[in-house]
């Protein structure tokens, strides 16, 4: 599987290791073993992000190795450098960083999403996989590469986040054993859960307060929807970063089906996330709304305002549901 990669690595010298904008868990941890398998190889690479690395996310990166991107000081490196973009393949999900997929001297994705029709970018794309974690350090192995143990508790805390702690539906045999490579390379299970779901500030718990307050149920209480405002995020003085898991408290409802998160950024956009239980597929959803994702997470931005950008998720939503409720729909998926 990690053949062309393999290949790359050997046929270029100098790397720029990316991955979406904002970044996350399993993009950082990721990036952090694709790092220690460069270095190992002996090659030169930074790891450079359109944005910061979010608040919450800071402690994976322990070594500081994580650059926001500069026009003035980054500028020349794409025309010398390779670039491996890491949990997507989505050129519009990376920011200002999408600039560089044609700039560099190849472009590589190594990625576990759902395939979104229409990408430009190629490599290594596993769906099948619970995270980009996984592929990074199944790569590493492949190169031979020694994972230290900072980067080790980066990519176990990437494997949690993005399996919501090992409960969705890809995780399986792969998920448990790269979480125990990693742990006998030196990552801490309880320090990754206290860091990913017991640190947030004061003010997220005023957020959801607003988020639950918010909560609206649908289609006989098998759709959930919360909606977050501009003057939500200016009265608790909460970031838009604040709102993570947000989406999965309505999923603790047995009624529940579906889930989506609404929010008019502090900046003006309005993202939304999208969860399931069961058979329907958000990610397919998100890709008519121009996100993706995976079938039970998904998500997207809008262009609209925020009560369009909801009325139209949730006519999205009915339609699928209402296709899955046909007699012999089932069995025409399978």
């Amino acid at each position: 599987m990690f053949e062309k990669l393999l290949a790359l690595v050997e046929r270029r010298d100098s790397f720029i290791l990316t991955t979406h904008d904002p970044a996350d868990a399993d993009g950082l941890g990721a990036e952090m073993v694709m790092a220690c398998a460069l270095r190992a190889r002996g090659k030169r690479f930074r790891v450079i992000n359109a944005g910061p690395v979010p608040e919450q996310f800071r402690f994976m990166d322990g070594s500081g190795l994580v650059e926001q991107w500069d026009d003035e000081g980054h500028g020349a490196l794409p025309e010398q450098s390779a670039l491996i973009v890491l949990d997507t393949a989505d050129e519009a999900q990376m920011g200002q960083m999408r600039e560089l997929v044609g700039r560099s001297l190849e472009a590589f994705a190594v990625d576990h999403h759902e395939p979104k029709p229409g990408l430009s970018l190629g490599g290594v794309l596993d769906p099948t996989a619970a995270s980009t974690c996984e592929l990074a350090l199944e790569f590493a192995e492949a190169a031979g590469a020694s994972i230290d143990p900072g980067s080790a508790f980066a990519a176990y805390a990437g494997i949690a986040y993005d399996t919501g702690f090992f409960a969705y539906p890809k995780v399986g045999e792969r998920t448990f054993r790269a979480a125990r490579e990693l742990v006998r390379l030196g990552a801490s299970p309880a320090e990754a859960r206290r860091r990913l779901r017991e640190s947030a500030p004061a003010r997220a718990l005023l957020l959801q307060k607003r988020a639950v307050e918010s909560l609206d149920l649908r289609r006989g209480n098998r759709v959930a929807v919360q909606v977050l405002r501009r003057e939500d995020f200016a009265e608790t003085g909460a970031l838009s970063s604040d709102t993570d898991g947000f989406v999965n408290f309505p999923l603790m409802s047995r009624d529940v089906r579906v889930s989506l998160l609404a929010k008019e950024t502090p900046e003006g956009k309005v993202r939304c996330s999208l969860r399931s239980k069961g058979a329907l597929d958000v990610a397919r959803i998100a890709q008519e709304l121009g996100g993706g994702g995976h079938a039970n997470a998904a998500g997207f931005g809008s262009a609209s305002d925020l009560d369009r950008t909801v009325a139209r998720a949730l006519s999205k939503i009915a339609e699928h549901m209402e296709r899955m409720e046909r007699p012999g729909a089932m069995e025409a998926q399978q």
